[in-house]
């Protein structure tokens, strides 16, 4: 599998030919518009930072777009996603979302995709989640996202292998990785992994150099 970071919470996960996009930013949105082809595109909250499903329409590849809670079956990649309400700003007005989180598997990986979260997560959340190799967490320095000490917190409690802080920025971002004590990380350009490279690892985080 091959992650790649957009910016905000814009990944694109690549196995073979079969690519997943995850909350692109829209037109209307504050980040990088990013346009390409995906098979499968999750958007976690209606919101145009993170709901630019037309972004991943290119060619012949119109995406399967999923945008809520419920059960989903793909092109052979079994969905979940799970429900909670986060508030927001649209421009100057702040307004009340749900936001849904995704735990589904490529490649032999589990991933768990957080998306705009902004509170704890309940018991009855992570038994859906159950166990995690690679988790996309929110860290946000505003009153809306996770702040960074509870990203952490939450982070440590999945005991994810692989841990992908997102929507930071240059306040919330040391302060997560200093209360992880991994200050030091450097980001990387792509993240290329399987199943057998992340055997033993619990909770190192990855850094993206933004495309």
């Amino acid at each position: 599998m091959i992650i790649t970071y957009f910016g905000r919470e814009h990944f694109k996960l690549s196995v073979g030919d079969l690519t997943v996009a995850v909350n692109p930013v829209s037109k209307d949105g504050k980040g990088k518009v990013a346009k390409y082809g995906a098979d499968i595109t999750l958007i976690t909250t209606n919101h145009p930072d993170y709901s630019g499903a037309e972004q991943t329409e290119h060619g012949e590849k119109v995406p399967f777009v999923v945008r809520g809670p419920g059960e989903y079956e793909v092109k052979d990649i079994f969905i979940k996603g799970f429900g909670t309400t986060t508030k927001l700003k649209e421009g100057k007005v702040e307004k009340e979302y749900q936001n849904t989180s995704y735990v589904l598997t490529l490649d032999g990986i589990r991933i768990t995709f957080l998306g705009a979260l902004s509170h704890m997560l309940e018991a009855e959340h992570k038994e859906v989640i159950d166990e995690t190799d690679v988790l996309f967490i929110p860290v946000g320095s505003d009153s809306f996202l996770l702040n960074p000490y509870d990203s952490h917190k939450l982070a440590v409690s999945l005991e994810p292998k692989l841990i992908i802080p997102m929507d930071y920025d240059e306040q919330s971002l040391p302060i997560f990785l200093k209360e992880a004590g991994m200050e030091k990380t450097d980001p990387v350009e792509k993240l290329t992994i399987k199943r057998k490279d992340i055997e033993g690892k619990l909770g190192e985080i990855v850094l993206f150099h933004e495309m």
